[in-house]
């Protein structure tokens, strides 16, 4: 305890405590720019860029206000070791009165020792966990087939990545990894390659080689340390989850840019939801971020909306919210004729719109979505959707569509049964989705919250997904307690 309080009473710990106080305010502040940014831009590599640069200004700021706030007389470790009694240790008022002044002043120096503490645990922790994943080049792993390995090497060459890279097959790693920044590798779990389909699995490497050819591993490693400094300051983990975010998304659209087909990767990455766990965390994988806002953003990408003011991108996002409320809030009575136009709080909204963006929006493609959106007569609408529920007829020339019909159950189910607690319509829903995708599970397990478990839980069983496989599991928690669930790792089993 002696020696806490010698150092609390060195300009060292002042300076430090001064810094860490300042850095409240700094780092709020280069969020809110950031959060400003993000508002106007819609690039995946603009938006990582940006996160990139928001942490790297942190660190500056911090080292600035460091240098600003030291002694100005200090020369190596002199200060330490120097008898002075600094300013922020002064008593208030008259030394009779022998009361502190509950300011900052008189914390301060404190929080140098805590902050160090903090940092040095963190450290530790981080050291730990990048050990063991180095332990995962040469700890029950073999070499993936030639077949893989040839295909390897076109991929590296096609992104011109000079550097070699090792692919393996690996009986401890959960999910597709990289591995190292220097001599990296790409490890695959046991069965992989055999569980997937050869265009799923060229997605997957073409994903994994996006993060070598980025240098993802090793700005992951550095923005670990920066969260070890600032592991006190909310603003640097919100920034952290902004770069992970946009670095898988930016490595998604590599992919898509060179397969040309979305459709086929989001299928690839819903199969490896059943190996979504915590895995060693310092390395980079290709479950990375909320895997359904990825498949999602896949499936139904957004047109950039340019570099518009905030306030009026926010003016615009409140309006659009408002409106769109107000139509879910309201069914339809016939899914199946979108010829009208409704009248929402002022504002026209065209029905072909709501076909396109709920009712099909889970069925329809990309080619089909972008023809749909070409047309340019409501005659021609018409006919693109007698045709597109034509193309999906199980039984051609039959009046009766029962694919069609099938559809519209579920999305009003879905409605019926899964509307959350925060007023979002069930279609909307991860299980509304599932179920409208999916159609309904075989089984359903209930796990109700408990002692033993934090949140409430929903298994739901399918004996077979087409596309996908048989015996799949997806599992819903509700971290809210509200009815709100929200999709989780699952287990095919």
């Amino acid at each position: 305890m002696r020696i806490l309080e010698k150092f609390v009473e060195t300009p060292l710990a002042g300076m430090i405590g001064w810094t860490l106080l300042h850095s409240l305010w700094e780092g709020a502040v280069i969020a809110a720019v950031l959060a400003v940014v993000l508002l106007a831009v819609r690039s995946p590599r603009a938006r990582y860029a940006a996160g990139c640069v928001a942490m790297l200004a942190m660190l500056c700021v911090f080292g600035l206000t460091l240098v600003r706030f030291m002694p100005e007389h200090a020369h190596g470790l002199h200060g330490l070791n120097a008898p002075t009694f600094p300013i922020w240790n002064a008593l208030s008022g008259t030394e009779a009165s022998g009361s502190w002044n509950p300011s900052l002043a008189a914390i301060a120096p404190w929080l140098g020792p805590f902050w160090l503490t903090g940092v040095w645990l963190i450290c530790l922790w981080r050291l730990t966990s990048w050990i063991s994943v180095q332990r995962l080049r040469s700890r029950g792993v073999c070499c993936a087939p030639d077949y893989w390995q040839k295909e390897l090497a076109c991929f590296r060459a096609h992104l011109r990545l000079s550097r070699p890279v090792l692919l393996l097959e690996s009986c401890l790693a959960e999910v597709p990894m990289v591995v190292g920044h220097f001599r990296p590798l790409i490890l695959l779990p046991v069965g992989l390659l055999a569980g997937l389909s050869p265009g799923q699995v060229e997605a997957i490497l073409l994903h994994e080689l996006a993060h070598i050819r980025r240098h993802d591993y090793l700005v992951n490693l550095m923005q670990r340390l920066a969260e070890g400094l600032f592991f006190y300051h909310p603003a640097v983990w919100w920034i952290s989850r902004v770069i992970r975010t946009e670095r898988e998304n930016c490595c998604d659209d590599v992919v898509v840019s060179i397969t040309g087909n979305a459709h086929e990767y989001a299928v690839a990455l819903t199969a490896l939801e059943q190996f979504r766990l915590s895995g060693p965390e310092p390395a980079i994988a290709a479950t990375g971020g909320y895997l359904m806002k990825r498949i999602h953003r896949l499936l139904y990408p957004k047109q950039p909306n340019g570099a518009l003011a905030p306030l009026l991108a926010v003016a615009i996002f409140l309006a659009t919210a408002a409106a769109s409320l107000a139509a879910w809030q309201s069914e339809p009575s016939n899914y199946g004729t979108p010829a009208m136009q409704a009248q929402v709080n002022g504002t026209v909204t065209s029905s072909y719109s709501k076909w396109l963006d709920e009712d099909v929006i889970y069925i329809i493609d990309d080619a089909e979505r972008a023809a749909f959106q070409g047309l340019t007569t409501d005659e021609e609408r018409n006919r693109f959707i007698e045709q597109f529920w034509l193309r999906r007829n199980p039984t051609p020339g039959s009046p009766q569509n029962k694919f069609k019909e099938e559809h519209y159950r579920r999305i009003a189910y879905a409605n019926q049964h899964f509307r959350t607690a925060s007023g979002a319509p069930g279609w909307q829903t991860d299980r509304g989705h599932m179920y409208i995708v999916y159609g309904p599970p075989d089984g359903i397990e209930s796990h109700p919250k408990g002692p033993q478990r934090p949140f409430a839980a929903e298994i739901w069983l399918y004996r077979q997904v087409e596309g996908i496989g048989n015996n799949v599991s997806i599992t819903f928690v509700d971290r809210t307690g509200r009815g709100d669930f929200h999709v989780a790792p699952g287990n095919a089993r």
